[in-house]
């Protein structure tokens, strides 16, 4: 099992940059899939970015794709989302998950954080 905990700086003007880390508890990071996800209000939850197990593939929306990035570090136990030229309608409750499979599904993974929120002021 393995526990996860979101943090970074929640609000931010359009435009600007933001960096968000998932720390994970246990000696097993490197053999979990992970993955952010996001909710805004009103919303379904839907895939942000996910990366496997050792950092080399990676996938993006096509709303982030080309302004986020999606990193891991396995001796930190720690994965990354950075996020830059945020937009209004990137706000939303960021979520890591990590998943025993291969790669973190479109719509669940295994074990979830608790979320932060990031507000992207116009």
């Amino acid at each position: 099992q393995v526990q996860l905990v979101e943090s970074g700086v929640g609000l931010v003007q359009a435009g600007g940059s933001l960096r968000l880390s998932c720390a994970a508890s246990g000696r097993t990071f490197s053999t979990y899939a992970m993955g952010w996800f996001r909710q805004a209000p009103g919303k379904d939850r839907e895939l942000v970015a996910r990366i496997s197990r050792n950092g080399i593939s990676t996938y993006y929306a096509n709303s982030v794709k080309g302004r986020f990035t999606i990193s891991r570090d396995n001796a930190k136990n720690t994965m990354y989302l950075q996020m830059d030229s945020l937009k209004p309608e990137d706000t939303a409750v960021y979520y890591c998950a990590a998943d025993r499979a291969l790669i973190v599904g479109q719509n669940e993974a295994d074990y979830w954080g608790q979320g932060t929120q990031v507000t992207v002021s116009s």
